[in-house]
């Protein structure tokens, strides 16, 4: 099969409604390309984020950006952030370089390019453009219960029945 033929994955949380809430930021437009710094090629600078509107009874958030279009089974996690307090409203462009950029109980998870850090934007050569879903989940609990050993899928398993609300950018980049 032609990778850039295969089907077209689903959004990844079709199914999984809850209400939604907003997220921003400076450099990302929802549907829009990625700009060229968050690629891996560029550097992996991850964006600046914003997120408002979330419930009142947030206890915390979650942080991730999935590319759907991996042309692999289970696609592929570029960032994933447990514990951020529900205090925390924004990440700085450069967050996701390490932990030492989060404040308070916040961590990074290895993604699959298996770094504890955000991993830009690296589709195969010739394949059709990719989505990037970056998601804040509102949590109704401070923490998953998850240590760095975890993975992006495992928290996102584990967070299906903490999740209250939802707020996702949807960009895309094609190498």
């Amino acid at each position: 099969m032609n990778i850039d033929q295969r089907p077209l994955a689903p959004s990844p949380y079709e199914g999984l409604e809850v209400p939604m809430f907003t997220l921003s930021s400076s450099v990302l437009t929802d549907g829009a390309p990625m700009p060229e710094s968050a690629t891996a090629e560029a550097g992996s600078l991850s964006p600046d984020l914003t997120w408002h509107g979330f419930p009142e009874d947030t206890a915390s958030f979650m942080l991730t950006c999935f590319d759907p279009d991996a042309p692999i089974p289970s696609g592929w996690w570029h960032w994933a952030i447990l514990d951020i307090p529900s205090s925390m409203t924004h990440l700085e462009a450069g967050a996701g370089a390490s932990d030492l950029m989060l404040d308070g109980p916040a961590f990074h998870l290895r993604g699959d390019a298996g770094e504890a850090s955000y991993f830009g934007a690296a589709p195969p050569a010739g394949d059709r453009p990719h989505r990037y879903v970056f998601t804040v989940h509102a949590l109704d609990t401070d923490s998953l219960g998850l240590d760095d050993d975890a993975t992006p899928a495992m928290a996102s398993f584990v967070a299906l029945e903490h999740t209250i609300a939802r707020a996702s950018l949807t960009v895309t980049h094609q190498a």
